[in-house]
């Protein structure tokens, strides 16, 4: 089964609570976001790459891209 990466994700404010939709960039991790609802500044949790990892129902694109590969082998 070859599984695409998926380029978007819903992050939810650890704060508000709110949940916002965003697209993520394929190639980068995002290591600040500002919750458009309560001004909070998320930033990864430790030992995450990036705040979609930590705060979205999506990792980010390069970690979807490793666990793919990772799959590949075993």
């Amino acid at each position: 089964m070859n599984k695409k990466v998926v380029s978007s994700a819903t992050l939810t404010c650890p704060n508000c609570h709110s949940q916002s939709p965003v697209a993520m960039p394929v190639n980068a991790c995002v290591i600040l976001w500002v919750c458009p609802q309560c001004a909070m500044e998320l930033q990864p949790r430790t030992g995450d790459c990036c705040v979609f990892c930590s705060y979205s129902d999506t990792p980010c694109p390069p970690i979807q891209q490793i666990r793919k590969e990772y799959k590949q082998c075993n």
